[in-house]
């Protein structure tokens, strides 16, 4: 019995690890965030946005990096998140 579950259970359990870390590094990718905050700042020098519209996104970026950053720090002893 305990063959057929680790023949049958143990590769399941693997790949729903790996979705699992897929998941947290797609949901808490602080490069991602950084990389938008950039391109905020360029369409804004750039006259694409408006002041307001530049303040509000940085804004929306600052609380989603400070979200990720804190989110990494408590899951990186449980979820290995691999660069």
């Amino acid at each position: 019995m305990f063959i057929v579950d680790d023949l049958l259970l143990k590769p399941l359990v693997t790949v729903l690890n790996v979705i699992h870390s897929m998941a947290i590094e797609e949901m808490y990718d602080t490069g991602a965030i950084r990389d938008e905050m950039k391109e905020n700042r360029l369409l804004y020098e750039l006259g694409e946005y408006s002041e307001e519209e530049y303040e509000r996104r940085r804004a929306e970026l600052e609380a989603q990096l400070d979200v990720a950053e804190r989110a990494r720090e408590q899951l990186s002893g449980r979820v290995e998140v691999k660069r």
